[in-house]
């Protein structure tokens, strides 16, 4: 019972109050949701629309929902199925997740996550550009956006 009003309050303030560049609604049943995060200015992914599905578990919010990328993205730390290396996502003690995060905090990581990579944990280790040639993890990325998030 927890979860249902818990995430019918987090729905509704994401509804009402929205982080900037993100947006998140129901898709058919509470537990399973949609979001979309605007790439941001002055990223490779600038102009792209990027749509995650977002699956809350029984536990929430003792456990952390389950995000991933349904639009393919170029990152280092986003793999080709779309799923994310952040510390948020998973449970202690390899993870950061907490009971007081919520879904508009998640979503506000990945969007930093996208500004900012980290690359010294890479979960695709073939995209080591971003360490070692710039130049062409940004043209990469670019081509990815415009491909696969243009609008």
């Amino acid at each position: 019972m927890q979860r249902v009003s818990r995430l019918t309050r987090e729905l509704s303030l994401l509804a009402t109050e929205p982080p900037p560049g993100i947006t998140c609604w129901q898709n058919g049943q509470l537990d399973d949701l949609r979001a979309q995060i605007l790439g941001g200015v002055d990223t490779p992914y600038e102009k792209g629309v990027f749509n995650l599905e977002i699956i809350v578990p029984e536990r929430y919010p003792f456990e952390p929902p389950k995000i991933r990328f349904l639009t393919p993205i170029y990152h280092p730390n986003i793999d080709s199925a779309g799923r994310i290396c952040l510390d948020v996502l998973k449970l202690p003690p390899k993870g950061a997740w907490r009971p007081s995060l919520n879904i508009s905090t998640l979503l506000t990581s990945i969007q930093l996550l996208m500004a900012e990579p980290n690359p010294d944990d890479p979960l695709m280790a073939d995209i080591v550009q971003y360490k070692y040639n710039k130049q062409l993890f940004l043209l990469n990325a670019r081509e990815w956006t415009e491909k696969y998030a243009g609008q």
